[in-house]
C-alpha cells in the first residue's frame, strides 16, 4: 500500500499506541493528522512523524466534543485533501472497583472510549460515503471479550465499541468503506504502567504498532493480538458463568 498518497487521522495521538502508530505511518510516508488534548505533546509527536519521513498536522481537540472533532477533521482535510483512514484510538483506562463505584469516573471512561470514537466516525464518514472509499479503524481491547473485575467501565466501553464497529463493518463494506476492529492485549504504555496486576505477553508500543499497521493494510475485519493472550481470551468467552466466576474470584484489580 502506497501510504505516501494517503492521509491518516489518529485520535489519542499524544502517547502510547497513538504515538507509536503515528510514527509508524510517518515512516511509511503517510500524511498524519494528530488529534489529542495536549497540543505541546502533540507537537513533539509531529516532530517524530516528520523525522521518520511523513507529514503531520497537530490539532488539539477533546474527542468528547463532537463539534471540536468535526472542525479538526475539516482542518486535516483542508491541509492534506481528505482523510483516507481514521484510527479511533483515544482511550482512557481507570480501575472502577464496585465497592468504590464513582459514576463520574465511569461516565468519563465511557465518554472518551465510546462516544469519542463515535464522534470521530461521525466527522469522517460523510466524506468517505460521498467518495465511496475509506477505512475506519477502532482500537478496542481483549477486555471487550468478557468482564474483568475492577475494570467494569473499561470492559463495557470496549465491548460496546467492538459491537458498534461490527455494525458499521457490515453496513459499510458494500459502500467500499472498510472497517477494522483491533483488540490488543497488554501494551507497555502510560495507561498500563503502574498497574498492580500481572500483564502476560506484554508488548512494547512500537511492536504493537507494527502489528496493527499490518492488519490495517490487509483491511482485516478484526485483529486480536498477541495470539497467545487472544487465544486465552477467546476461550474465556465460552466458559460457563459459574466457572468464570470461580476463576476470577481473586483477580480484582487494586490501585
Amino acid at each position: 500500500m502506497n501510504w505516501s498518497e494517503r492521509t491518516v487521522l489518529i485520535t489519542g495521538a499524544s502517547s502510547g499506541i497513538g504515538e507509536a502508530l503515528a510514527v509508524e505511518f510517518g515512516r511509511r510516508g503517510a500524511s498524519v493528522g494528530l488529534l489529542a488534548r495536549r497540543e505541546e505533546v502533540l507537537r513533539e509527536v509531529a516532530g517524530k512523524v516528520e523525522a521518520a519521513g511523513g507529514r503531520a498536522l497537530v490539532v488539539a481537540v477533546d474527542v468528547r466534543d463532537a463539534g471540536e472533532v468535526k472542525a479538526a477533521v475539516g482542518k486535516v482535510s483542508a491541509r492534506f485533501g481528505r482523510v483516507d483512514v481514521l484510527v479511533a484510538n483515544a482511550g482512557k483506562g481507570e480501575i472502577t472497583l464496585a465497592r468504590e463505584f464513582d459514576i463520574e469516573v465511569v461516565t468519563e471512561v465511557l465518554s472518551v472510549n465510546l462516544l469519542g470514537a463515535m464522534n470521530s466516525v461521525a466527522a469522517v464518514l460523510p466524506e468517505m460515503l460521498a467518495r465511496g472509499a475509506g477505512q475506519i479503524v477502532g482500537i478496542s481491547s481483549l477486555a471487550a471479550f468478557r468482564g474483568f473485575p475492577g475494570s467494569g467501565a473499561y470492559c463495557a466501553s470496549k465491548a460496546a465499541l467492538s459491537t458498534f464497529f461490527e455494525s458499521l463493518r457490515v453496513e459499510l463494506r458494500p459502500r467500499n468503506i472498510y472497517v477494522t476492529t483491533i483488540h490488543p492485549g497488554f501494551i507497555d504504555t502510560p495507561m498500563t504502567r503502574g498497574r498492580n496486576q500481572k500483564m502476560p505477553f506484554l508488548l512494547d508500543a512500537e511492536r504493537a504498532a507494527q502489528l496493527m499497521l499490518g492488519a490495517i493494510e490487509a483491511r482485516r475485519r478484526t485483529y486480536a493480538f498477541p495470539w497467545q493472550l487472544a487465544t486465552i481470551a477467546r476461550v474465556g468467552r465460552w466458559l460457563p458463568a459459574a466457572l468464570y466466576d470461580r476463576m476470577l474470584a481473586n483477580a480484582t484489580l487494586r490501585e
